[in-house]
């Protein structure tokens, strides 16, 4: 019983490490615009709401999956970012609030989500966090892969979507 004991003790740092090897790394708007301009890479904004089913089946299915993590944990800064929050946050030299004059909406997500306001919405923006492209609703990882792969390096510059689809390989199950 003592060795049982032991073992399981001696084999929790482990699973921890193991488990936590596979989570997305997020950061503040702040921190990420602060890290892309020391070491660029763009920026990846989940824009989510506490009440949101969908954000939260994005959260167990979607960014969970250990092919998504490492693209987001290599290739991006990812933010999480409560649309509804009352944080005030500033962002390219601007604060931004919730004051309510937007609902329950915070100015950061209402600018990002080009006031389409729905949720979930990812936010993808250059390393110089200027605006790509907000993508709404829910993604498998399947769906999420391609796109987060197109918008990592410059493919989404030099060609469209669907051609890029045309010779894509995904990883993700």
């Amino acid at each position: 019983m003592k060795k049982l004991i032991l073992g399981l003790l001696l084999a929790a740092p482990a699973m921890l490490l193991y488990s936590q090897a596979g989570a997305v790394k997020w950061y503040s708007i702040e921190e990420a615009a602060a890290l892309a301009k020391s070491n660029p890479r763009p920026i990846f904004v989940d824009a989510y709401t506490d009440w949101c089913g969908w954000c939260k089946k994005l959260d167990k299915d979607t960014f969970s999956n250990p092919v998504i993590a490492e693209i987001l944990n290599t290739k991006y800064y990812a933010v999480k970012f409560n649309a509804e929050g009352k944080d005030p946050v500033t962002f390219q030299g601007r604060k931004f609030i919730n004051d309510g004059s937007l609902g329950k909406t915070h100015q950061l997500a209402y600018a990002l989500l080009q006031g389409n306001m729905g949720y979930p919405t990812v936010v993808f923006l250059t390393a110089d966090s200027e605006l790509i492209t907000p993508v709404s609703g829910y993604k498998t990882p399947v769906q999420i892969e391609p796109m987060l792969m197109y918008f990592a390096g410059t493919s989404w510059q030099k060609q469209s979507y669907e051609d890029f689809m045309k010779t894509f390989k995904g990883k993700a199950q």
